[in-house]
């Protein structure tokens, strides 16, 4: 009986060509190279195409509320000094929402000069934002404004713009209740005011020690930046003019009635502004803000610039198994022209939001190494059957016209 390795021969499906049957041509050598080439380029493309990560999307109506939205914002306003600006926001049916306000979220304001941040940063006084024509009237009678232009005596109202220099627990200075912190110098003007006390001067208190005269950001824009936690309900957060009008007012003696003042509180108030950045959660590899360094400019008019946000719940899975809780979002815009007398309010920018009832699930998916190994098969085996065919063809039609000459 022949051994084993003898009858294992008869098996051979690749059987060799002695060298002495072995044709060897020009054109031969030139396929062999060819063929090596093109292996080496399919494999490396097929190695990028199966083990790069490649994204799957879903979609489906979302069977839960969020627990949450925060959003993180920075927009600047050129034209516009920090103590004219006030932020806030509220529900759909127009009634102020709380904005959770604690170490994490906090709201702030820049002062601006030639396009340039300047001077420390101060946490924003939230509330007190005007949205209409009466509320600024309101303000022009408690300054003494009259309709038949008599004027005010720019004594009577307080000078200085709330700044801060926050610490870990302020003192209220005897007004505050028991274990009360007032760590700004509007949580210090508060706390008098609901005791009924007059602070005399504001400088010799500390979180006060930085506060700016509104008389000398004229000419100034503000940077609003922070984040705050909303409500999942849908709403608005919006910068509109605040109590800084009562400022306004105090420091300009050519303002002889209510309709002035209203006309300078218009003008003062120049809505023109570049949104640096608007998120609603986390980043992610490949997400997109499409508001982020937009320019919107008023020029022909008083306007107030309103933004109409879908917020799309997203979770976003990595190939590790990781994920991360996050929201995308879409924006339509439009402006709003408030002339003083419309009766449509005030300037100002808000950006309207609503919590879509569709949740995208992002996943990352790779091929992985099976898959690789049998593309490279699939290649390596068509590439040398087809060099092989091109090769017989080739060297079939030389020898044919060999033969002929």
């Amino acid at each position: 009986m022949p051994p084993l390795s003898e009858r294992l021969k008869r098996f051979d499906a690749h059987s060799s060509v002695s060298n002495e049957f072995r044709v060897r041509t020009f054109q031969g050598a030139f396929l062999s190279v060819a063929t090596l080439v093109a292996i080496l380029y399919l494999i490396h493309t097929e190695l990028k195409y199966n083990l790069t990560p490649t994204i799957l999307d879903h979609v489906h109506v979302n069977a839960t509320t969020p627990d949450g939205l925060e959003m993180e914002f920075d927009v600047t306003f050129p034209n516009v000094r920090c103590a004219l600006l006030s932020i806030d926001a509220a529900d759909p049916t127009g009634q102020a929402q709380s904005l959770h306000i604690d170490r994490k979220h906090r709201v702030w304001k820049h002062r601006l000069r030639d396009g340039k941040m300047f001077g420390r940063r101060s946490p924003f006084e939230l509330g007190d934002t005007f949205h209409e024509v009466e509320h600024v009237e309101k303000i022009a009678r408690n300054l003494g404004l009259k309709e038949d232009g008599e004027g005010n005596d720019p004594k009577d109202s307080e000078d200085y713009e709330s700044a801060d220099d926050e610490e870990e627990c302020g003192s209220c200075y005897g007004a505050g209740d028991e274990g009360e912190c007032c760590n700004t110098c509007d949580d210090v003007k508060r706390a008098y005011q609901r005791k009924g006390w007059h602070l005399k001067d504001i400088h010799t208190v500390k979180q006060c020690k930085h506060a700016t005269k509104s008389d000398a950001e004229e000419g100034e824009g503000c940077n609003v930046h922070g984040i705050v936690a909303l409500s999942t309900g849908g709403g608005n957060l919006h910068v509109t003019p605040g109590r800084g009008l009562e400022k306004m007012g105090t420091k300009n003696e050519g303002l002889l009635s209510i309709t002035d003042f209203i006309q300078e509180a218009f003008e003062s108030f120049n809505v023109s502004h570049t949104v640096n950045k608007i998120r609603f959660g986390k980043e992610f590899p490949g997400h997109v803000h499409q508001l982020d360094g937009r320019d919107q400019v008023v020029e022909d008019a008083y306007g107030m610039y309103q933004y109409y946000i879908q917020v799309v719940p997203t979770l976003y899975r990595f190939l590790n198994g990781t994920t991360i809780q996050t929201n995308q979002y879409s924006v339509t815009e439009h402006m709003r022209h408030v002339n003083p007398g419309s009766g449509r309010g005030l300037p100002g920018v808000f950006f309207f939001y609503e919590v879509s009832a569709l949740h995208v699930e992002i996943e990352e998916y790779r091929k992985g190494w099976i898959h690789f190994f049998t593309s490279v098969c699939a290649v390596v085996g068509g590439v040398f059957t087809f060099m092989g065919m091109a090769d017989k063809m080739i060297y079939t039609k030389m020898k044919g016209n060999d033969s002929l000459g």
